[in-house]
């Protein structure tokens, strides 16, 4: 069992490295700081979004980043809210980037 960092000091780690590439990221929703589930919002200010939660491969145990949901704001906004209704420990972080930029494929995010 590989260990895990606690969601909140993995949350700040991320936050500085999208602040050292100049991305603004937002605590929208704040959860459990020991073992809450992420879910990372990505606005392009052009009314799109996407939104990315994080996935186990039961067979190989690597996680990665898929995409929840995308399209329309408000509807990305809609299923972040739907998804807190059912875990109240999730955190949900927004991304503001033009250019789509949210750095989830580097080492050590996933």
């Amino acid at each position: 069992m590989t260990p895990r960092l606690a969601t909140e000091i993995w949350i700040a780690a991320y936050r500085k490295r999208l602040d050292l590439a100049g991305i603004p990221c937002f605590v929208a929703r704040r959860g459990d700081a020991t073992s809450g589930a992420v879910l990372v919002k990505l606005a392009t200010l052009d009314g799109q979004a996407r939104v990315f939660q994080r996935s186990f491969d039961l067979m190989t145990g690597d996680r990665a980043w898929i995409v929840l949901t995308e399209g329309a704001e408000r509807d990305c906004d809609a299923a972040c809210a739907r998804q807190a209704e059912f875990d109240p420990d999730l955190w949900v972080l927004e991304i503001e980037d033009p250019r789509g930029r949210h750095l989830l494929e580097e080492e050590g995010l996933a």
